[in-house]
């Protein structure tokens, strides 16, 4: 019920996210919800993520507490971090792990993203971690926002984080789970964290203009 992006691009990371959440059947959107957000700040990081709305209560929560040592700034880093995690979200915020028999593997019930100064990075549900080259996407449009950031990615003009941006709408046009406003931020790689931006501004998709909702 979530589209999440990141993108690495000419020095600079960004990461997005839609803003729609549910209820069973019941659209929740931006207008409704105060607590909308899908990206959170963890020190010099932003972590997006999909999953049940727990999820980011319990990250936020855990994070808050973490000691000092743990860390995100490279896959391996992550993994270890992940793996301390996934005990907590069992033994303090009571995940129910079983997904399916046949995984090989507990599932945390969350794909996550991350974008900060060492570059993006993507955690499946089975603490499966990934370093990305250019974007990515998770969620239920995540097909539509591949697409579209792969559409325009090669085109000069487009700074990462317009293409991250790009990647979230295109998913809320074809995808009944994801929907406006777009968050984002960005960060400059090796680098400080930016600042947020929501729909603030038009969005330019293949050339045409389309006004911010």
């Amino acid at each position: 019920m979530t589209t999440i992006t990141v993108v690495r691009k000419n020095g600079w990371a960004a990461i997005a996210a839609d803003s729609l959440t549910k209820w069973g059947p019941t659209k929740e959107t931006a207008a409704y919800i105060i607590n909308h957000q899908k990206i959170i700040r963890v020190w010099d990081s932003y972590l997006a993520m999909t999953g049940p709305t727990t999820a980011k209560l319990a990250l936020e929560d855990y994070f808050k507490q973490a000691e000092n040592g743990v860390r995100l700034d490279s896959t391996e880093a992550i993994f270890r971090t992940w793996l301390m995690l996934h005990q907590a979200l069992k033994e303090k915020y009571f995940m129910n792990p079983e997904a399916d028999s046949d995984d090989p593997y507990e599932s945390s019930r969350m794909y996550v993203l991350i974008a900060n100064a060492n570059g993006i990075f993507g955690i499946a549900a089975d603490r499966a971690v990934r370093e990305f080259s250019r974007f990515y996407a998770f969620g239920r449009g995540d097909e539509y926002a591949m697409g579209a950031m792969y559409a325009v990615y090669d085109d000069p003009s487009r700074p990462a984080e317009e293409i991250a941006r790009l990647g979230v709408q295109a998913a809320a046009e074809f995808d009944d789970s994801t929907g406006l406003p777009i968050i984002s931020y960005t960060v400059e790689l090796n680098g400080q964290p930016g600042a947020e931006h929501a729909d603030q501004y038009p969005i330019s998709v293949a050339g045409l203009s389309v006004p911010a909702p």
